[in-house]
């Protein structure tokens, strides 16, 4: 092994047996070691776990092409950290047989309630936030296979306006929460712009008016009554539908 390789290897064990550490919201630190402790997995939590993991699911991705089941199979493998999808047609019986002899040899669990086989486009599955399968033009009602957010993650998203528009949080300047607020919706719609977004957009910024409206009148219960114009307006709060006017391919 030359010096270049032991260094690596050496930066790899150190970050497994690093600490994770944690801030609770009265300041107290919490470092936990549950992975260095059981000799096994990633810190959880930890920025750099899907870096990790992808360095040791490649060692499935080259096995799979090794055996020949890409070829044999037709059979193509997408990872991610540790989730992934194997795209085959007419063979899934035997790709997911494969699948488990393979992370048997490498000593991965397979997560059996998170493992099934999807036949698109009758069906769809969940991958990295987005929903695959049938979808439907915006424009012409068209079917056609493809993404859209799924429900899980529009879900989380308003789980988080929810949070920052809270009662317990009236304390706050409306400009700092709003600041909040749009951090969130540019985050989330700079990964979620693929496919027909059109919906999802406009359901989460139905929610977000009408929770920041909520949140003003119990800040300032004899105040004005703001419309959605003067949200947008005099707040600056995002409007969700116009971050799709330039994506052609959000519009589909």
């Amino acid at each position: 092994m030359d010096f270049q390789s032991l260094l690596r290897m050496m930066l790899i064990k150190m970050w497994l047996h690093a600490p994770v550490e944690e801030t609770d919201e009265r300041g107290r630190t919490q470092r936990t070691t549950q992975n260095r402790d059981e000799k096994r997995g990633t810190p959880q939590g930890s920025p750099l776990s899907p870096l990790l993991s992808n360095i040791y699911m490649r060692r499935f991705v080259m096995g799979w092409k090794h055996l020949g089941y890409e070829r044999r199979l037709g059979a193509r493998v997408v990872t991610y950290a540790d989730d992934l999808v194997i795209c085959c047609k007419g063979s899934a019986e035997q790709a997911l047989h494969a699948m488990r002899l393979i992370m048997t040899r490498l000593k991965l669990t397979v997560n059996e309630r998170k493992t099934h086989i999807c036949r698109v486009p009758e069906e769809h599955f969940d991958f990295l936030g987005y929903t695959f399968g049938r979808c439907y033009s915006t424009r012409n009602g068209r079917a056609f296979i493809g993404t859209r957010p799924s429900k899980k993650s529009v879900q989380r998203l308003l789980a988080n306006i929810g949070e920052q528009t809270a009662h317990n949080r009236t304390w706050l300047a409306a400009e700092t929460v709003v600041l909040g607020i749009n951090r969130s919706l540019y985050g989330w719609a700079n990964y979620f712009k693929l496919g027909p977004v059109g919906r999802s957009y406009q359901l989460i910024d139905r929610y977000t008016t009408t929770r920041l409206r909520r949140w003003l009148r119990d800040k300032h219960p004899s105040a004005r009554r703001w419309t959605n114009e003067a949200l947008h307006r005099d707040l600056g709060l995002v409007r969700m539908p116009l971050l799709t006017r330039n994506l052609p391919w959000a519009k589909t």
